[in-house]
């Protein structure tokens, strides 16, 4: 049996997003805000930062089916004029870039526009021109979608990036979640699948939104309710 939406409402569910998901109900979500794992490797680097978050390694056809499989779940429960604000990269991995346009055009979302995040990553590797920039893939579920520019800007942005207290070191940047949530203004529940370290959740409050937020990571999940605890007390 589904569960009701007010089942999930402004709380952080500790799981796998594919199995929580399977109890909401289609059509319930107005919004998605998310950055799911980019699948770099186990150990990255940003300069001389070397970063070792979680498990992030999978074959890239096991990462791609997968990403494919939660796509058509969040098309799913999304309502007709919902969209979906999805955050990755042209990852280059082995002297390849591969593009999320690859598993996103297998789904049955609409590409409404892609933003572009100049996010000044230290990566200096003379081999190439410096990869320097992030995506957010505006997808809606209809053609017919609009958002409202109320933030007034183009499709380039230039937000800080962010981490929190060293313990989410690819946390995105509480500027970035509230810009992109506040030019949605009929979206009064909006649902992260990769909540991280819960800057979605927050965003959400701070524009006396509904949030929904899945996290399969209990660490993660502690620091982001410590995240919202903290924010209620301002």
């Amino acid at each position: 049996m589904k569960k009701y939406p007010d089942d999930f409402i402004n709380k952080i569910i500790c799981g796998d997003c594919l199995e929580v998901m399977k109890d909401i109900p289609d059509k319930s979500i107005d919004l998605i805000l998310t950055s799911p794992p980019f699948n770099l490797g186990d150990t990255h680097h940003t300069g001389n930062i070397r970063h070792k978050p979680y498990n992030d390694n999978l074959p890239e056809k096991e990462y791609q089916n997968w990403q494919i499989q939660v796509l058509k779940e969040l098309f799913r429960i999304v309502n007709s004029g919902g969209s979906l604000l999805y955050h990755h990269k042209n990852r280059i991995k082995n002297g390849i870039q591969t593009t999320p346009y690859e598993w996103i055009l297998k789904t049955d979302w609409t590409v409404k526009q892609e933003l572009i995040w100049f996010n000044r990553s230290q990566n200096f590797d003379k081999i190439r021109f410096y990869p320097m920039t992030e995506r957010i893939y505006w997808l809606a579920k209809s053609s017919e979608t609009r958002l409202v520019n109320i933030i007034n800007h183009h499709d380039l942005f230039k937000w800080k990036t962010e981490g929190i207290s060293k313990e989410h070191t690819r946390a995105f940047p509480i500027e970035m979640a509230e810009d992109l949530i506040g030019c949605f203004p009929k979206a009064n529940t909006i649902l992260d699948p990769f909540l991280g370290s819960g800057t979605a959740a927050v965003a959400a409050k701070r524009l006396k939104r509904n949030f929904i937020g899945i996290e399969i990571s209990e660490e993660y999940c502690e620091i982001a309710k410590q995240r919202l605890r903290q924010e209620l007390l301002f």
